[in-house]
């Protein structure tokens, strides 16, 4: 879990033993202290780049930290390469929901409320519509996707854990993807495949 030992002890304690209880208590505490550190002010970090293999998606991104000494760490390092892979895989349009453009909210809504009166459920579907607007949150918002190594956790879980183990805000301020061909129409690529084994790649050097 990245946490020191008499945490982890403390943990074990708290739990009666039971080492995944444990985990879980470790992680809760780790989510309050972020929480703690949510209004300090990360203006160190890195701006990384990922080329996919071809040239066929570049990804920048902007991660933040509170020091350069954490933004030096193999831990802040990797964590800023494995986003860069999951925006490259993910295709996510912002980083938080409040950045969704409302328009695009609305246009998704009457597309699922259509949906729901195709499926026979015109009487439910605004309630339909409200509950497959969530799930659609979960895959274009950054913070809300799964994380492409590690489905168990969001990619907000997982700036969490790290803001835990350094003691530190760490926060995704910004990024762009680009998509060769991007809006120009021509035959579509498996390019989720083609990232996917990259990202497989770059696990067997870890």
């Amino acid at each position: 879990t990245g946490a020191g030992m008499m945490d982890c002890k403390k943990a074990l304690g708290e739990t009666g033993g039971d080492f995944e209880k444990a985990v879980a208590w470790l992680r809760e505490r780790g989510i309050a202290k972020a929480a703690k550190r949510s209004g300090r002010v990360a203006a160190e970090g890195a701006v990384a780049s990922y080329i996919h293999q071809g040239g066929k998606v570049g990804v920048l991104v902007e991660i933040n930290c509170e020091t350069d000494f954490v933004a030096r760490g193999d831990d802040f390092q990797r964590t800023v390469r494995d986003i860069c892979l999951q925006i490259a895989s993910s295709s996510p349009i912002c980083v938080e929901r409040s950045e969704v453009p409302q328009e695009a909210i609305e246009k998704e809504k009457a597309i699922f409320a259509a949906q729901a009166k195709e499926e026979g459920k015109a009487q439910m579907a605004d309630k339909i519509a409200e509950g497959r607007i969530n799930k659609w949150f979960k895959e274009v918002v950054l913070l809300e996707q799964p994380f492409v190594k590690d489905d168990k956790k969001t990619i907000e879980q997982l700036l969490t854990e790290l803001s835990a183990k350094t003691g530190e805000k760490i926060s995704v301020r910004r990024f762009v993807r680009y998509q060769l061909g991007e809006g120009i129409e021509k035959q579509e690529s498996n390019l989720a495949e083609e990232v996917a084994a990259e990202l497989a790649k770059v696990e067997k050097k870890d």
